[in-house]
């Protein structure tokens, strides 16, 4: 199973702070025993919304909106990408993460293809393992 794992945005990442070296470091110790157990698939942090865009659609017409964005506690930070037996694993490798008092961060599994049931058509599924190949080729280029 794999899930996401979504760390919450704060004033301060909001602002542009960067971590400081001893939290760059703790991260980095965790990711390694997330990497060598077989846990972590991705995981990357992200620039403040004043760096970003949203596009927001109605009908056919696209509305592009530029950061910054309010309410920072609905905001994503950065994230990692687990493969996990459980979401109960996912917790417990979780709960190891170096934040301190008042982070909450969102777990969330993430749909593969068999959670569509019939709905995922033998087309679809053709489709998906052709755009999966692809992705792995562009990762090797």
């Amino acid at each position: 199973m794999r899930f996401m794992v979504m760390v919450p945005a704060s004033e301060e990442s909001e602002a542009g702070v960067l971590p400081s070296t001893e939290l760059i470091a703790a991260m980095g110790k965790y990711n390694e025993e997330l990497v060598k157990a077989g846990v972590m698939l991705a995981g990357e942090g992200l620039h403040p919304t004043s760096k970003g865009a949203r596009v927001r659609f109605s009908g056919h017409e696209r509305t592009v909106i530029d950061g910054p964005f309010t309410e920072s506690k609905e905001l994503i930070a950065g994230f990692w990408l687990f493969q996990v037996r459980s979401k109960e694993e996912a917790i417990e490798w979780v709960k190891r993460a170096p934040f301190g008092d008042g982070v909450e961060i969102e777990i969330r599994q993430v749909f593969e293809m068999e959670d569509f049931g019939d709905n995922m058509t033998p087309e679809l599924r053709e489709q998906e393992r052709r755009i999966g190949a692809q992705i792995q080729q562009n990762k090797r280029s």
